[in-house]
């Protein structure tokens, strides 16, 4: 059975789904725990996305070495 991935709500770049980043690893290796996130703990004013790029990259990229 293949893996799905829901569908964002914001519409997510091809090129950040491409490569495992610094800020996809922090996700990844929180285990999208948003609670603990630079990017949450920097009160930005968007929907981060982070935990559907890493659904992706696992699929696309593999998993982080």
């Amino acid at each position: 059975m293949l893996n799905t991935v829901q569908q964002p709500t914001i519409p997510i770049s091809d090129s950040i789904t491409k490569n495992w980043t610094e800020q996809a690893l922090e996700c990844y290796k929180l285990n999208g725990n948003c609670a603990e996130c630079s990017i949450m703990k920097g009160h930005y004013s968007f929907e981060c996305q982070m935990p559907k790029i890493v659904e992706i990259l696992k699929i696309t990229a593999g998993l982080p070495k």
